[in-house]
């Protein structure tokens, strides 16, 4: 049987797994290592590059500030989602927020250190991106449009240390990466909306508060046509082997999701299209194995 003391230590992990958002940050970590086996390394052994240290030490620095970054994000934002999603709030409250900025601080400096270990380029790196979540969590959050770009560039800028780290900057990277923000970007509209409620009395100056639902809306279709356009140049542009098929795919669900964002009005309704655009980002990541199917065997064997 465990102990009170037991118990209430275990609901706090789970609190600070919540808080950090640890699933998403495993998915992260995985869709780094495959980027760095599929694209970044195609001539290394599989084991060659989970044994590289530095590209550990890498990956570990980039979860780790993510995750100093939800916590710096869910300190700032404690009231507004008091209000959006009050039963989740409950579970994260089991932890103080002393304690979670305590955390905050020590999880930087964690990441600091393990950047020294690589080089002073990645502590450079990580320290302006550290700096810049902080920026976007206590101001530019609030602002509209700036916020919601700001949020994608952010998302997607922990793969950058792995493109720096083996300093492949292949144009077919830079146009997936932009794929991939167009749809953070459609993904932090949709956020937006389903959190309005909350954003309207917090007077976060968010595009539906400021402009309204419709107007959010019409930026979500702009967005879609040019990741629509996004998508037909890379088909026509590359070589990508069986990613096509997840390109095909893309289009189709983009047109679903239009299709329930102009029935969408409820919080839930918009938080089904928020879920589908994650689905969306997360099988672009891992759809990356495909663009060189031979390799799948070659690395494992």
């Amino acid at each position: 049987m465990l102990t009170k003391v037991q118990k209430q230590l275990i609901l706090k992990l789970f609190s600070m797994f919540v808080v950090v958002r640890g699933f998403n940050l495993a998915i992260i970590v995985v869709a780094q290592y495959i980027t760095a086996i599929f694209i970044m390394s195609p001539n290394q052994s599989l084991l060659e590059v989970l044994l590289d240290r530095s590209l550990l030490v890498l990956i570990a620095a980039s979860a780790v500030s993510i995750a100093s970054g939800y916590i710096i994000n869910n300190f700032y934002d404690s009231e507004k989602d008091s209000i959006n999603r009050p039963q989740q709030v409950n579970v994260e409250k089991m932890v103080s927020q002393n304690t979670k900025l305590m955390l905050y601080f020590i999880l930087n400096i964690l990441v600091i250190i393990a950047a020294s270990y690589v080089s002073f380029r990645a502590v450079l790196f990580f320290s302006v991106y550290i700096f810049a979540i902080w920026l976007y969590s206590h101001k530019i959050k609030k602002r509209p449009l700036i916020g919601n770009l700001t949020s994608a560039i952010l998302t997607i800028t922990p793969f950058f240390a792995i493109f720096l780290y083996y300093k492949n900057f292949s144009s077919l990277i830079f146009v997936f990466g932009f794929y991939l923000f167009l749809v953070l970007s459609m993904r932090e509209l949709v956020k937006d909306l389903q959190n309005l409620k909350g954003d309207l009395l917090q007077n976060y100056k968010t595009i539906p508060v400021v402009y309204g639902e419709k107007y959010a809306k019409f930026m979500i279709i702009i967005l879609v046509v040019c990741n629509v356009s996004v998508t037909v140049f890379l088909l026509k542009s590359y070589a990508l082997e069986l990613m096509d098929y997840f390109f095909y795919s893309s289009i189709s669900l983009l047109f679903v999701i239009l299709l329930m964002l102009k029935k969408a009005q409820s919080r839930q309704q918009y938080s089904h299209i928020h879920m589908l655009l994650k689905l969306l980002v997360l099988l672009g990541v891992f759809s990356i194995v495909l663009l060189n199917p031979s390799l799948i065997l070659s690395k494992i064997l």
